[in-house]
């Protein structure tokens, strides 16, 4: 009787919020909109290919906002950026927290001449969660594969061969790993490409779950890997396998 009350209820009455509140499914739309016409009116431009950066350029100066939920980072020349700030800061309500230490993941340090880019965090946690901290480290993150397709590690999935159980967290560490490898770390892409074949059906194969291990392990040697940008010019470093597909 009480649960139909409530649904009569429902179809006579409506509530209407004064604001959004999180979690909302309108919340997100209720506060990019706002932003997005202020900005505007300042001079920027964007896109529906990037709808979250702003971009404002003159001949002589530039500014980038990025917007991640309610975090914004800016990006231009001084002169700019103090502008849009004061700018940002009479519209909204909003703190400055001066360089952007930490996003995404992301540990970002500013030096002299170049912006220090490192995951040391996010690896220390992974290396934890599979017990991998105090693993043996390695030289390289996959074994050499052979053009001898009867003699290549990484073998398709042959009869009655046993496939890892659920026990087995190879899905997590691949995903793990990935997100190293699409931000940070390059140099692992080959390995975790070659890894991420065997998701819907990994096998006991020795060698292709110790390779997991050995991506992991070798974040602990080069967690001090990173993009170092010197004189305007953005440098960075991968490794890829030149060795075609025996198969």
């Amino acid at each position: 009787m009480l649960g139909a009350f409530y649904d009569k209820l429902k179809s006579i009455y409506s509530i209407k919020l004064q604001k959004s509140l999180y979690e909302l499914n309108q919340s997100s739309w209720m506060w990019y909109n706002p932003l997005n016409e202020y900005l505007l009116k300042k001079g920027f431009e964007n896109n529906m290919i990037c709808p979250c950066i702003f971009i404002k350029k003159t001949t002589f100066e530039f500014a980038i906002v990025v917007v991640y939920v309610d975090d914004l980072n800016l990006v231009g020349t001084y002169e700019e950026l103090i502008k849009i700030a004061t700018y940002l800061k009479d519209g909204f309500e909003m703190k400055d927290l001066e360089k952007t230490k930490f996003c995404l993941g992301l540990q970002i340090e500013h030096l002299s001449n170049e912006i220090f880019v490192h995951q040391s965090i996010y690896i220390e946690k992974v290396l934890k969660h599979f017990y991998m901290d105090n693993a043996y480290l390695l030289s390289t993150p996959v074994v050499v594969r052979s053009l001898d397709a009867k003699k290549d590690p990484f073998q398709p999935l042959e009869e009655n061969e046993e496939i890892l159980g659920l026990e087995v967290p190879y899905l997590s560490a691949i995903g793990a790993l990935m997100y190293l490898a699409n931000y940070i770390r390059l140099d692992i892409a080959f390995a975790i490409n070659l890894l991420v074949r065997y998701s819907s059906t990994p096998t006991k194969d020795i060698e292709i779950w110790s390779n997991i291990y050995f991506a992991i392990s070798l974040e602990q040697r080069k967690w001090d890997y990173f993009y170092s940008g010197s004189n305007s010019q953005l440098i960075g470093y991968a490794d890829a396998s030149y060795l075609s597909d025996p198969f």
